[in-house]
């Protein structure tokens, strides 16, 4: 390719966002992806120190962690 034809990339902003361990921790996770086409509603009773630690680890998305947690162990222990 013409050199002429590559235009310049500023060097103050990154193109791409910064790739974290929670990025790579959730691309891993989806490695064993299983596509599921119905969910269940259920109610449990989790201790409180369980639920604040997938909060502090996934956010707002902790019940998501929650499920594909107990897949992979699923997944493992068939």
């Amino acid at each position: 390719m013409n050199k002429a034809f590559i235009s310049k990339i500023s060097d103050e902003f990154d193109e791409y966002p910064e790739i974290k361990q929670t990025d790579l921790n959730r691309a891993i996770r989806r490695r064993n992806f299983v596509e599921v086409t119905q969910k269940q509603s259920i109610e449990l009773t989790l201790d409180a120190d369980i639920v604040a630690w997938f909060k502090r680890k996934s956010g707002e998305s902790y019940q998501s962690f929650i499920n594909n947690t107990l897949r992979d162990v699923m997944l493992a222990n068939p």
